[in-house]
């Protein structure tokens, strides 16, 4: 169910991004990890919403890190949020989906929240490998080995009897 939930909140989170920077249209954001490396979402989220912070065109030529760099300042100087992402960590090919998540999610507490059912029922449209990524699906495999490693270990750590009763 937790999943789920998670799950429901993310598109719900996409679809308010996408509703948002629907009219710029060098933004096409899919998912929470690559679409957000060039700078360009961040910046078109934030002047959708308040384009009396900066030129769109300016900042639309800038590089990946100096458009990251620019997107939270702003929302620093202007919205109140940390700057809780390095841009260099973002302008990567795989930035980190629950850095981006914690980011957007610290956007969208304080910018307008209108979601439409019509964004919505368009992220659903999405094809199913737009939201989940392949770097997304290593993290998950990652996750699994983890945790693989650490029982491994535990199991290790424990009496050479326990450790063989357990495997017989």
């Amino acid at each position: 169910m937790a999943g789920l939930q998670q799950t429901n909140s993310e598109m719900i989170l996409l679809s308010w991004v996408r509703q948002s920077t629907r009219n710029y249209p060098q933004v096409n954001v899919t998912n929470f990890t690559t679409s957000w490396s060039d700078g360009l979402a961040f910046n078109a989220l934030l002047h959708s919403h308040r384009p009396d912070l900066f030129d769109w065109n300016a900042v639309s030529s800038q590089s990946p890190v100096q458009r990251l760099d620019h997107a939270f300042n702003i929302a620093r100087q202007h919205l109140g949020i940390e700057k809780l992402l390095d841009p260099e960590d973002v302008a990567t090919a795989c930035p980190d989906k629950k850095s981006i998540l914690m980011y957007v999610t610290s956007l969208f507490q304080v910018l307008p929240q209108k979601v439409t059912m019509e964004a919505i029922r368009e992220v659903e449209m999405l094809p199913r490998h737009s939201r989940v990524t392949r770097e997304e699906h290593i993290e998950v495999h990652e996750q699994h080995f983890s945790q693989e490693v650490s029982f491994t270990f535990l199991l290790s750590s424990c009496c050479s009897k326990v450790v063989v009763s357990l495997l017989t």
